[in-house]
């Protein structure tokens, strides 16, 4: 009984894995196909006349300067959540002080709230501060996230309250205690706020979209969205390329960090 349990439970995930995994198969392959063979019907999995040709397309336009754009954002904004979020966490988690209660409230009020709620009032801001067309607004209303103060608060509370006590008994400040005692221990919190800050911030499309207006600050989602759209129809050998190299430094950053994502899901007791 328990080896057809099993048996029926690999067949259940394996269909599962196939229908994950199936569009980027698809994706992949279609980068490869002509305009042509990705419109015929009925489609094809296989391409029956493989080029590169769309590749190459593609890196005629100014393809490093979107990358640039994508990486620079990413990589600030991921590394502004991993400081700033961890050190409100922290706060949140182990200091006293007044307002907190009301603080960590406004925490859950932020994180209730949709995204579109605040998009309007957040472009007006940009506008207004001249920022609008740089790569700073694309920047500056994510160094800081909600769910990113709550995850890293939800770690440090089921870090030990003995290694604050300790590092106060001998006379460390508690700037130290959180950069030496702390911040040390938050490694598979910090590999999950860090893939699933980079993720978020590398695919973002709405914001960019609208708060850049010229190619020099073109990330690659928004730059592969116009540029693959022509006059009468989308190029979709183009599309199918850029997306494939869009994914690759998610799939190396996840890999890479796979085995403390997991920990840090674990870690701060988020299903």
């Amino acid at each position: 009984m328990a080896l057809r349990n099993r048996a029926v439970l690999y067949v259940i995930m394996t269909g599962l894995l196939l229908l994950v995994v199936t569009p980027f198969i698809w994706m992949v392959l279609g980068s490869v196909k002509t305009q042509g063979e990705l419109l015929q019907v009925p489609p094809t999995w296989l391409p029956e006349h493989p080029t590169w040709d769309n590749f190459r397309r593609l890196f005629e336009r100014p393809f490093a300067k979107f990358f640039t754009n994508s990486a620079i954002v990413a990589l600030v904004v991921t590394a502004g959540n991993l400081l700033l979020s961890s050190m409100l966490g922290y706060a949140l988690a182990h200091l006293r002080f007044p307002g907190k209660k009301i603080l960590f409230g406004a925490v859950l009020g932020c994180l209730m709230i949709p995204g579109l709620v605040t998009f309007i009032p957040q472009y007006v801001l940009v506008v207004n501060m001249g920022l609008a067309d740089t790569l700073p607004a694309l920047i500056l209303p994510f160094l800081v996230q909600p769910f990113s103060v709550f995850l890293m608060r939800q770690f440090f509370l089921g870090m030990p309250r003995e290694l604050l006590e300790a590092g106060r008994i001998d006379g460390v400040g508690e700037i130290a205690i959180f950069f030496r005692i702390y911040l040390p221990l938050a490694g598979p919190a910090f590999a999950t706020l860090g893939i699933l800050t980079f993720l978020g911030s590398w695919n973002n499309f709405l914001w960019p979209l609208v708060v850049s207006s010229s190619q020099d600050t073109y990330t690659l989602p928004v730059a592969l969205a116009l540029i693959s759209t022509g006059e009468n129809q989308t190029d979709y050998g183009l599309l199918l390329a850029g997306a494939t190299l869009i994914v690759l430094p998610i799939l190396v950053v996840f890999l890479i960090f796979q085995r403390h994502f997991v920990q840090g899901i674990a870690g701060t007791g988020i299903k």
